[in-house]
């Protein structure tokens, strides 16, 4: 005759382990020798072995009895319905979708959308719109997501009586047991449509295109988001909307650069402006503006035009227009440019 080990034994715990104790050891230890996860020769019986002795000491009655007399009464090896839902019910209750199943009715998140723009580097400085085509679900206009004809209602589904579930016996390898299904009938939802919408279907949600106008900050750079909360695709059973992501591509610049919030560009001059000090005009964002280049400027200075570069993202400061001048020389001189330059060169020191 074998004799039945002890129950706190089994359970790893001390024999004044309180309810949270048992409640642990158990949940760990079924999750360890589940015959579904763990395929040992002995799995199935040490998980028969945990499940009764768990049993037997989560039971108030039982525990006592059994300190007392080393017996649990009448509970045995079999399955029964332990008061929350039979065996399959505990494994959804203590470890969630991994044994049980999820809800045909649980909330569903609408789609969202990651779209691409590719802008201009002014209009990444200045700010700008852009449209954008999306194919959303929405809420049916017509009956205003209940699924119905206008007129009618959604009626309690009888077989679950709107709770969305049912209880069904099976028999397996443990024994008898009560499972928790999803109901068959309303798939979850509680209720049926008799008269489904015949724009949705009985879909509740309907797609269509929209056209979405989004404004892009000014300042804004290459990698910068802009996000829309909301307005991507329609969630279901609660579930929340979507959201609309653009991610900003800045197209370079012919002539411009950029460094945070400031703005660089080579200023090429020649030698009489850089000797003699010029007037110039120059590009800058939006137009031109002049700067007084001054006299000996050498190759390498760099001016500044204040206030003149890229706004900063969701502020008023402006960076500012670097101006990097660069002396150039002459591929090509007419006849009466060599000749002064000749004469120059005899009153300049030759070293």
């Amino acid at each position: 005759m074998q004799v039945r080990r002890d129950y706190y034994e089994i359970l790893g715990i001390a024999r004044n382990a309180n309810d949270e104790e048992i409640r642990k050891a158990f949940r760990r230890l079924a999750f360890q020798f589940h015959p579904d996860r763990n395929h040992e020769p002995d799995a199935e019986d040490r998980f028969k072995e945990i499940n009764e002795a768990y049993q037997c000491l989560c039971d108030a009655d039982r525990r006592r009895s059994y300190n007392l007399h080393g017996v649990s009464g009448s509970m045995g090896t079999q399955y029964a319905d332990f008061g929350f839902g039979g065996l399959g019910e505990i494994f959804e209750t203590f470890f969630g979708a991994a044994f049980g199943e999820t809800r045909a009715n649980a909330p569903v998140d609408g789609d969202s959308f990651r779209l691409k723009a590719s802008i201009t580097f002014e209009e990444a400085a200045n700010g700008c719109a852009r449209d954008f085509s999306i194919r959303r679900s929405e809420i049916c206009d017509e009956c205003r997501g209940t699924g119905c004809e206008p007129g009618t209602s959604p009626l309690r589904c009888p077989e679950c009586n709107g709770t969305g579930k049912v209880r069904r016996m099976e028999q397996s390898i443990f024994g008898r047991f009560s499972h928790v299904l999803t109901c068959p009938r309303c798939a979850g939802a509680g209720t049926n449509i008799s008269t489904p919408c015949k724009t949705c279907r009985g879909k509740r949600t309907v797609t269509r295109t929209r056209m979405l106008h989004i404004d892009m900050p000014a300042g804004i750079d290459t990698g910068g988001i802009v996000t829309r909360r909301g307005q991507g695709g329609v969630g279901s059973n609660g579930g929340k909307t979507g959201d609309v992501t653009i991610v900003v591509e800045v197209e370079p610049h012919e002539f411009f650069s950029r460094d945070g919030l400031d703005v660089h560009y080579e200023l090429l001059v020649n030698f009489a402006q850089a000797a003699l000090g010029a007037d110039i005009e120059v590009p800058v964002l939006g137009g031109t503006a002049r700067v007084k280049l001054p006299a000996n400027t050498q190759t390498g200075e760099v001016l500044k035009l204040k206030g003149k570069g890229i706004q900063e993202l969701g502020g008023k400061r402006r960076g500012d227009h670097l101006l990097h001048v660069k002396v150039t020389t002459p591929r090509k001189l007419t006849q009466e440019q060599r000749r002064l330059f000749e004469a120059l060169a005899r009153t300049m020191p030759t070293d």
